[in-house]
């Protein structure tokens, strides 16, 4: 049986690969991986537009990893859509990149689940094989940490290289082209930064179940004994 210290240790560690958990599928589920301003530059170009009255073409957009939506403003008022990626928007954007993120997330997932189990069996036994020990725990962690980073390294390369917002933007629109005045990372990315880093706490955590702290030996009292207590 573990210590009470390691108890403690490893239990912590299945709170944090749990909550890593749920905090991927939150932010795959949740569709504000990125949000921008998106100009009609069509329109203003038609009416010369000066500064004052570019409010008119400046709309909204947002997305995510499966679906978003877009607000246009062409100078007629604003007009709301929403739109999937999968099936349609698939073969406008980097269709291998955008797969990979959703496969390392996915996979991630797995990990996360594979160490909250074997957390679970560190505290209740030890043991028996190294792989599902502290070891097995540091594996299972590093290689979901590193999938939830090489997928956010990717959604960076997606939107900065590959102007994935601006072909969002553009998706299905023959008259007008819009192009991104700004563009900023929101909640749904920023969690999976949150549980990449918290695999990384967890690293530390398990890593300090290999410290063993000297044990407190209580001395125990001599007792005195006196000749007179020989005798009797």
């Amino acid at each position: 049986m573990p210590g009470c210290f390691k108890k403690t240790l490893f239990s912590l560690a299945s709170v944090i690969s749990f909550a890593s958990f749920i905090v991927i599928l939150v932010a795959m589920g949740t569709q504000r991986w990125m949000t921008g301003k998106i100009l009609c530059k069509t329109g203003v170009d038609l009416v010369n537009a000066t500064d004052p009255e570019l409010v008119k073409f400046i709309g909204d957009i947002y997305y995510g990893l499966f679906q978003g939506g877009k607000t246009r403003q062409c100078g007629l008022g604003g007009r709301r859509s929403k739109f999937t990626i999968f099936p349609h928007m698939v073969k406008k954007l980097n269709t291998g990149l955008h797969v990979m993120i959703i496969m390392f997330l996915c996979a991630a997932l797995s990990f996360s689940l594979v160490s909250f189990g074997f957390c679970i069996l560190n505290t209740i036994k030890v043991p028996y094989r190294a792989i599902k020990g502290p070891a097995g725990l540091c594996l299972w962690n590093f290689l979901a940490g590193g999938l939830i980073v090489l997928a956010v390294t990717s959604f960076m390369a997606a939107v900065k290289l590959h102007r994935l917002t601006e072909r969002i933007a553009n998706f299905r629109e023959n008259v007008f082209q819009f192009v991104i005045l700004e563009e900023q990372f929101e909640d749904s990315f920023w969690l999976c930064v949150a549980s990449a880093t918290a695999h990384a706490v967890n690293l530390l955590v398990i890593a300090t179940s290999w410290i063993n702290f000297p044990k407190i030996k209580t001395k125990t009292e001599e007792a005195n004994v006196a000749p007179e207590d020989i005798m009797y």
